[in-house]
């Protein structure tokens, strides 16, 4: 316990200034610091601890071996220039003015942009190119999705325009800002220019590779798959998916599409609607227990997709969602992110509830919208039905083009092109912002839903088969929700004491042991 709470505070230390310092030197002392803690948990012998105790112990060495991979292999501050985008662009969706008490220390931040993106091009020596398009072209062109952005009529030209739009609401609400916001939007600027004119020299490829992605999924995910056997899933769910969906649309071809609303009013209406159905199926199913400290109303517990009038029409997400909301309210909503994140907090276990595996959360997600599928829920509502297919097929594809980008077999554009040829209604917006999203994120996280859905149901028939008569589905959901949200496979021996999956995590290659320069 007392080298984890060392290990959070490591990680937790940014440097000294308002912006994270990666300079090589910075980032030479985190690997140092790092390594210094992993020798001294390597001397650990957890041969005769308990069961949950072993738990603990492999999740630790997996978040001490995710912080290595960042610092050895991702890097993105060195790989990605996207990666400096990211930290200045919700510095730019702040609300004006500012308050009092937290002026000095947003100023502060203002003020040193121009120096943090000088040392971003120091930085930046191994820069994949395909990470190097993304960010040039986010620099100056917005999303069209509006991904974590506030609301506006005209959408801002990317980082570029986000800044010139706080320059406007400086001008009038707090004016004393407009130096420093100023000086940040040539900075930005010049740090464009710098992007094109060198993108001719930067030529790395944005994917991993093979090697490092499959000691990442054993030793980060501690997934029992390789890379080989994912995409064979992947491939054999989208067969499945996609028979579904045509099934489904055979089955309904009599009937009337879902139309789009046309108001505001109609659309929270019917989110109105799908929110009080599930929450009274998820009692009278006796799918999961539901505690009166979380939220009883979708306004208190949020949504995904806020009412927007655009252009070009709505985006992919919205296309489903304003027809039916009901397929990520259960993702995102209740029983999915929202509500997982508010059990999560309950968790007091002090290793437990400071993790989150995203095959446990991003699993748990897919899960609860096909689940209830198979349970009747959409019984009534079959074009519904049609939905919870396409998002399957969005996820199965996108398992796929993770674990072939990260291999560098596809690039990020052949994997966004893959993505829209397999699933029905995704644009370009959708498949560029979602490959901003999981391709630059830690490896695996794209192809996390899919394959945490697999282990989540592996988990339910394992439970079911041992306890027999005695299983019960609300206490199998339940345990999910207080255990912590750690990766499914130790979900599975904490939960059933079966040591199948975990068994050769034991023989544990550090990653300083692997050669990846073949890779």
């Amino acid at each position: 316990m007392n080298l984890f709470t060392e290990f959070r505070a490591v990680t937790a230390d940014q440097g000294v200034g308002p912006w994270p310092d990666h300079s090589p030197a910075a980032s030479q002392r985190r690997l140092s610091e790092l390594q210094a803690l992993q020798a001294r948990f390597a001397s650990l012998d957890p041969g005769s601890w308990r069961r949950s105790e072993k738990v603990d112990y492999l999740a630790v060495r997996a978040q001490m071996d995710q912080r290595d991979f960042l610092l050895q292999v991702t890097k993105p501050w060195a790989r990605d220039p996207g990666y400096y985008i990211d930290q200045l662009q919700q510095l730019a969706y702040t609300s004006l003015p500012v308050a009092d008490d937290e002026k000095a220390a947003f100023h502060a931040r203002l003020e040193v942009i121009p120096a943090f993106l000088a040392q971003a091009r120091i930085n930046l020596d191994s820069v994949a190119a395909d990470y190097a398009d993304l960010a040039i072209h986010n620099l100056s062109n917005g999303d069209g999705v509006g991904h974590g952005m506030p609301y506006r009529a005209v959408e801002p030209a990317g980082l570029m325009g986000w800044y010139a739009d706080m320059e406007q609401r400086a001008a009038t609400d707090q004016p004393e800002l407009l130096p420093a916001i100023q000086a940040s939007r040539r900075a930005i600027a010049d740090y464009q220019d710098w992007l094109i004119r060198n993108r001719p020299s930067m030529t790395g490829k944005a994917g991993v590779g093979r090697k490092a992605y499959d000691w990442f999924l054993t030793n980060v995910r501690l997934m029992p798959y390789d890379s080989d056997q994912i995409v064979d899933l992947a491939q054999r769910e989208l067969d499945r998916t996609w028979a579904f969906y045509v099934l489904e649309r055979h089955r309904n071809r009599d009937l009337p599409e879902l139309d789009l609303p046309t108001s505001a009013e109609a659309y929270h209406g019917q989110l109105a609607g799908s929110d009080a159905l599930i929450r009274k199926w998820l009692v009278e199913e006796g799918f999961i227990t539901i505690p009166d400290f979380v939220p009883q109303t979708w306004q208190e517990m949020g949504f995904n997709a806020p009412w927007v009038v655009r252009r070009d029409g709505p985006m992919f997400w919205e296309q489903i969602m304003y027809r039916d909301v009901s397929p990520d309210h259960l993702h995102a909503t209740i029983p999915g992110h929202r509500f997982d994140g508010h059990m999560a907090r309950r968790v007091t276990h002090p290793i437990r509830a400071h993790i989150s595996d995203s095959g446990r959360t991003e699993g748990w997600g897919l899960y609860v919208e096909e689940v209830p599928l198979q349970l009747g829920l959409f019984d009534e509502r079959p074009r519904t039905r049609e939905f919870i297919y396409v998002f399957g097929l969005f996820r199965a594809a996108r398992t796929i083009g993770d674990v072939r980008m990260q291999r560098n077999e596809m690039t990020v554009e052949q994997t966004m092109e893959y993505w829209k040829t397999w699933t029905p209604f995704l644009d370009d917006n959708v498949a560029r912002v979602d490959a901003a999203i999981y391709l630059r994120r830690p490896p695996g996280y794209g192809m996390s839903y899919t394959v945490g859905m697999f282990q989540l149901q592996k988990l339910l028939v394992d439970r079911a088969r041992q306890l027999g008569d005695q299983f019960v589905l609300k206490d199998f959901h339940d345990y999910l929700m207080r255990a912590g949200r750690l990766p499914v496979s130790l979900l599975r021996y904490d939960l059933t004491g079966y040591d199948d999956e975990i068994s050769k995590l034991w023989d544990h290659t550090p990653l300083s042991e692997v050669d990846l320069s073949q890779d």
